[in-house]
């Protein structure tokens, strides 16, 4: 294309919208009660689906000693968002984490928190199963 055609290109489309794509960093006053909406899905589960005897219930299950696991609550909610996303695969699930707001908040974690990682879950799963 030569300059006068580029010209009068500008000049043409001199009214459609160019979006910049520019992200700057999140503050850290930004809380995922405000962005979540309030109707939804995994709050609503989160108010009507009480998880509390998880922690009870697998506590024989962990050794006393060694590194801090997965929260087992974290994990059996992981399990929940798998089978309501149709997701299939732990890797696959933490993608789905990342990139959802309202399943950060299910799991409890903040925008600025590491999620844990797929090798652990498939541990922990490969662990409670057999």
């Amino acid at each position: 294309m030569n300059r006068s055609q580029t010209s009068r290109r500008r000049r043409r489309n001199a009214m459609m919208g160019t979006k910049i794509r520019s992200f700057a960093p999140l503050p850290r006053n930004i809380s995922l009660e405000e962005l979540v909406p309030k109707d939804n899905f995994y709050r609503r589960l989160e108010e009507r689906l009480d998880l509390s005897f998880v922690r009870d219930l697998v506590e024989p299950l962990y050794a006393r000693g060694g590194r801090p696991s997965v929260d087992p609550m974290v994990f059996f909610r992981l399990q929940l968002v798998m089978f309501f996303e149709g997701v299939r695969s732990e890797r696959e699930l933490m993608r789905v984490a990342a990139d959802r707001l309202s399943v950060r908040w299910y799991l409890g974690y903040d925008l600025h928190e590491p999620l844990p990682d797929h090798p652990s879950l498939t541990r922990i799963s490969g662990t409670a199963t057999g």
